[in-house]
């Protein structure tokens, strides 16, 4: 476990660096055609002349720290040249011709996959993301090594965040955590996905982390001791047995304990597993032997043990996991497995290289199935907040395994429902689930799933998917599958009120709406209103969009028309005086494009703050009503009913957020944690505290805040205070 508080080194000798990456890849793969790697150094120091990065080092330091991370991964030669050249086509003056003409067309399909999209246009910060994401999946798809050049260029602008601007650290860390990371469990290569955790982590809650160093600091010593003496006696064990076996103990890496206190409400004195051991041996039969000794010299865990072995995680680890009661009372962490298991633990797909003639083939790649289905969500997600979403929800692996009543082995992730089990088998078998049994018991749809659960679905074709579904089911399969039934059936009546609004205004004018429809004597007027289809006009008519004497002006001449007020393009909402008192000072901290006079009201599902990214949601008679872009309700609802809205800057206007701390039960902190919220100009709406059983304190609090960062300051002080467990937004 190390600290990250590194900087980037001033001087750094690019030659040396570049000799080291040399002899390093001729250990690993001796016909490696390494003259490509000096050609594509000099090439990017040509393109990247003059540049410097944030730290002040010329910039080529960046490209060359990223094909060294790619060596030490054991990556071929294309690979590294590639983690040279990344930047090129975006930064610099250099085409994807060139770089095909000079190295040839694997390298320039590579250089183009890792390629940001900064260049492109998009709507918002949100859907630029997922075009980013999108292209880099499908890319990944078509060729791996594209994600492992992406990982090791994140790593190193982790390695290197503390030179920027700290608003940009926070997202660019947050991103790391959410994608980056998980991509890295996801791909096997547990060393990247630690070191990418704990940075981020780092920068997201740098007072837990400080404290979490300082704290296991403090203990070093003494831990190191424990080690020793535990490593000693599981060596002198197994040599009783005549097992040869290498055994190595660690401490936990720091976000891991941090999850841990944070999901268990547990200080870190109360940890006390923060200590893993490692056993290595050569067959897998032997991985059972030594669980069986192991457990009986120190008593197991009940509930603990899980066999990866018999059961490998979807991104191919194997592994014994055992927790026992060690020496002094210390629950222990052991895992076991073979040499060869360990290295795919370690290196992930990297492992499943092998070079032939100067090329690299890779084994097993069907292993890795999750991103064939990635894939295909980025064809079906056309909203780019749930495609984000779905992203998220798929690179964390499945951790439990449960079986059909065939026998059939499903793996799904923690926490997962008989509904997500039914969606995984298909479709129509969830969107008509009634009910289920689990082990012959018929359970609620709600109920959690545990590893080695048989599970049964029930149907019933006259059921339809619920929207309450979505606040407990967990796959991103049935997730999507539901929102887009809830879409379909929205648009279906958004349609149907359209017509009917259109039919009333029409005939208003001795117009039959119906056979003007049929006869598609609207296509010119949705041409001019720029919808796509005469579908796309009448559906924005039943949202509220679009009023329907407004589309009966633009369809008729204008001689034909008689002299009635013009219409707004919106429908007019009408404010009673509660509402407008109510909504006073909301509308002038929100512009909904570039009008005024418009009701505006916030969400209360996601209650939204300045410095949120946010999105409109256009009600019919009730205005725009304002979520955070990645609130759950916005996912499940058309994007056709949203609409494009931000903050004005210039507006002052507070809002009341809750705040959940956790803490220990401590006379004085209390006080402490008022004082946080006074000295930072926040003032206490309401509190609500209760104590539990373990000595430890919950606390609601309502503030009244102006901006995200305001309140971002606000908990980070919290954080900061001794005794305090975790802080979060509710």
């Amino acid at each position: 476990m190390t600290d990250h508080n590194i900087p980037e080194n001033q001087n750094v000798d690019l030659e040396q660096e570049l000799s080291d990456i040399i002899e390093n890849i001729i250990k690993y793969h001796k016909e490696a055609p390494v003259s490509l790697i000096r050609k594509a150094f000099d090439f990017s120091k040509n393109a990247h002349q003059g540049q410097l990065r944030s730290s002040g080092d010329e910039y080529l330091t960046h490209p060359l720290m990223v094909a060294k991370i790619l060596c030490d991964m054991r990556m071929d030669v294309a690979t590294i040249v590639t983690g040279l050249l990344h930047d090129t086509v975006e930064d610099t003056h250099v085409t994807l011709k060139t770089i095909e003409d000079n190295f040839g067309k694997d390298t320039a399909h590579l250089v183009d996959g890792v390629t940001k999209l900064s260049k492109l246009q998009f709507r918002t910060t949100e859907e630029k993301q997922a075009e980013n994401f999108r292209k880099m999946f499908i890319a990944m798809a078509q060729d791996i090594r594209v994600i492992l050049v992406k990982l090791a260029d994140r790593l190193h602008n982790m390695r290197t965040l503390h030179f920027i601007a700290d608003q940009r650290q926070q997202r660019i860390a947050q991103e790391t955590l959410d994608i980056y990371a998980p991509l890295a469990n996801r791909l096997g290569i547990s060393w990247l996905k630690i070191e990418l955790e704990d940075l981020s982590f780092r920068y997201l809650k740098p007072e837990i982390y400080y404290k979490l160093v300082e704290k296991v600091s403090q203990k070093k010593q003494e831990r190191q001791a424990y080690i020793t003496d535990v490593m000693e006696e599981i060596n002198k064990t197994l040599k009783k047995y005549d097992i040869k076996a290498s055994v190595k103990g660690r401490p936990k890496h720091f976000y891991s304990i941090y999850k841990k206190m944070e999901t268990q409400n547990l200080d870190f004195d109360q940890i006390y597993d923060i200590i893993g051991f490692r056993i290595n041996v050569e067959k897998i039969s032997e991985c059972y032997e030594v669980l069986g000794i192991i457990h009986s010299i120190w008593k197991p865990v009940p509930g603990r043990f899980k066999d990866y072995i018999a059961m490998p995680k979807a991104n191919s680890y194997q592994s014994l996991h055992t927790t026992v009661v060690g020496p002094r009372g210390e629950r222990v962490e052991i895992q076991i497995r073979t040499h060869e298991m360990d290295l795919v633990a370690e290196r992930g797909i990297a492992a499943h290289w092998q070079y032939k003639d100067g090329h690299v083939e890779v084994t097993n790649i069907k292993k890795f199935t999750w991103l064939a289905q990635l894939v295909e969500y980025q064809k079906e997600l056309k909203d780019p907040s749930e495609f984000l979403e779905t992203v998220k929800v798929d690179l964390f692996p499945g951790d439990i395994y449960v079986f059909t009543p065939r026998g059939k082995v499903l793996e799904l992730p923690v926490g997962s429902t008989p509904l997500d089990f039914a969606y995984e088998i298909h479709t129509e078998i969830g969107h008509h689930c009634v009910g289920a049994k689990i082990n012959g018991r018929v359970m609620p749809l709600k109920t959690k799933l545990k590893s080695g659960d048989m599970v049964e679905v029930m149907t019933d074709p006259a059921r339809n998917p619920s929207k309450d579904w979505l606040h407990f089911i967990v796959t991103s399969r049935a997730k999507s599958k539901i929102r887009k039934y809830i879409k379909d059936e929205q648009r279906q009546r958004g349609l149907e009120l359209g017509k009917e609004l259109c039919e009333k205004i029409f005939r208003r004018y001795q117009l039959n709406f119906r056979d003007i429809h049929a006869k598609g004597e609207l296509d010119r007027v949705a041409s001019k209103m720029n919808y796509k289809t005469t579908e796309d006009l009448i559906l924005a008519v039943g949202y509220g969009r679009v009023g329907a004497d407004h589309l009966v002006k633009k369809y008729l001449p204008p001689e034909s028309l008689s002299q009635v007020e013009k219409e707004k393009e919106l429908l007019p909402v009408k404010k009673n005086l509660a509402e407008s008192k109510k909504e006073e000072g909301l509308k002038g901290s929100i512009r909904v494009r570039g009008m005024d006079d418009i009701l505006v009201r916030f969400a209360q599902c996601c209650n939204p703050l300045m410095g949120d990214a946010i999105t409109g949601f256009v009600t019919r008679g009730r205005g725009v009503t304002i979520h955070r872009s990645q609130c759950s309700k916005m996912l499940a609802s058309d994007p056709q009913r949203k609409i494009d809205v931000g903050w004005d800057q210039t507006a002052q206007v507070e809002r009341k957020i809750k705040i959940r701390v956790v803490c220990q039960d401590v006379k004085g902190l209390l006080m402490e944690m008022s004082q946080v919220f006074s000295n930072s100009g926040v003032n206490i709406v309401n509190a609500s505290i209760r104590t539990t059983r373990d000595k430890k304190a919950i606390n609601i609090f309502t503030v009244s805040v102006t901006s995200t960062e305001k309140l971002r300051q606000v908990m980070r002080n919290m954080e900061a205070l001794d005794g305090v467990i975790s802080v979060e937004r509710m």
